[in-house]
């Protein structure tokens, strides 16, 4: 009632690399490196005692090893799975891509390509698009290319890692013509700033000049000469579409000197509407929420 959690506890144990988290349905889907599982409540009590696995064999040979799940408006189970490597071209045609997989983990195909890392991937309840954050690639200098929010079309290819946000060839992949045909990103954002989770928040507490907007995670550079990132930014909307502003929204975890004290991960809408933020650095959940009798505006 307080707003802060009473106690930690474990549910399910014994996972390899665990990231992505979903309920459907009543069950409990937990994507794994190589493997998403229906978690199984045998008795009740809250606790997942068993698993059944549901999509298996995804690539687990190294590289980006977070695997997001979705279950999407149409009842599919949306897979993102990232890139091997820095920039290469990829055996495994499932790298780098947004695969889309029946729930019961059937009929798998790649529904988005060209996605480097889309760790963030987001079904708006409101107008049911689905949209990824990507993170792009290392060592073409502090600002190139830009990170991008995409708006995800199936058959929609976005263009790694011949492309890079939408409008760069890539100098070794690339060539004449190489962003022919790519899918082109919503919104770009700096560089480097690793954009994880996003979400839209509708009838939130955060007051009338926040509601509404799309919020992002950046869990920050490791690389760049200058930190960036290390925040949640909010992007306006104009109706359902972006308006490409990025504005800052929770900041400070990057200090003055350049070392930080927490990461980002994802964002979410908690049910009295503030915003709960996850930090895989300090281990901690923050929540964002309007001060009792501060103006709104």
């Amino acid at each position: 009632e307080d707003g802060r959690a009473d106690a930690v506890e474990v549910v399910a144990s014994g996972l390899r690399i665990p990231h992505g988290i979903a309920l459907y349905q009543g069950s409990l889907y937990i994507a794994e490196e190589s493997l998403v599982s229906r978690m199984i409540d045998e008795n009740g009590d809250g606790f997942y005692e068993s698993s059944e696995p549901i999509v298996a064999g995804l690539p687990d040979d190294g590289g980006h090893s977070t695997r997001t799940i979705r279950f999407g408006p149409d009842g599919a189970l949306y897979v993102s799975i990232g890139s091997s490597c820095n920039i290469c071209q990829e055996a495994d045609p499932r790298r780098a891509t947004i695969m889309r997989y029946e729930a019961d983990g059937g009929n798998g195909r790649i529904f988005a390509s060209g996605l480097r890392n889309a760790v963030g991937i987001f079904f708006d309840p409101t107008s049911g698009l689905f949209w990824a954050t990507n993170n792009g690639s290392d060592g073409m200098g502090d600002d190139v290319p830009p990170e991008t929010l995409n708006l995800v079309v199936d058959g929609g290819d976005y263009g790694w890692p011949r492309c890079h946000s939408g409008d760069i060839p890539d100098p070794n992949f690339g060539g004449e013509g190489a962003c022919d045909g790519v899918t082109q990103p919503v919104v770009r954002m700096q560089a480097h700033s690793a954009p994880l989770g996003l979400t839209r928040m509708v009838g939130s507490a955060l007051g009338p000049a926040w509601d509404g907007a799309m919020y992002i995670a950046f869990h920050g550079s490791w690389n760049r000469s200058i930190p960036t990132g290390y925040k949640v930014v909010a992007l306006p909307m104009a109706g359902d579409t972006p308006t490409g502003e990025v504005l800052d929204f929770a900041t400070d975890w990057l200090l003055p000197d350049g070392t930080w004290w927490g990461r980002p991960v994802d964002v979410i809408q908690a049910p009295d509407g503030s915003m709960l933020i996850s930090d895989d650095a300090g281990g901690r959940i923050f929540r964002v929420f309007p001060l009792q009798g501060a103006d709104e505006d």
